[in-house]
């Protein structure tokens, strides 16, 4: 996945609106991504928290 320059082929999910878009929008401070498709922009959140469980789980 390119992390660099975003591409309006590239996928995000933004966290003040809570919605998947693609391409230039927010600033990325308010995204996560970008993803290479729009189902991976889609679960970005549960990804994102099911790595927090994990972490949290091993710091017990």
């Amino acid at each position: 996945m390119d992390l660099g320059l975003a591409g309006d082929d590239q996928w995000w999910y933004n966290l003040r609106t809570q919605t998947v878009e693609r391409g230039s929008g927010d600033p990325n401070s308010e995204r996560m991504g970008p993803y290479a498709t729009e189902s991976e922009a889609e679960t970005a959140m549960e990804r994102a928290r099911a790595r927090t469980e994990a972490w949290d789980a091993n710091e017990d």
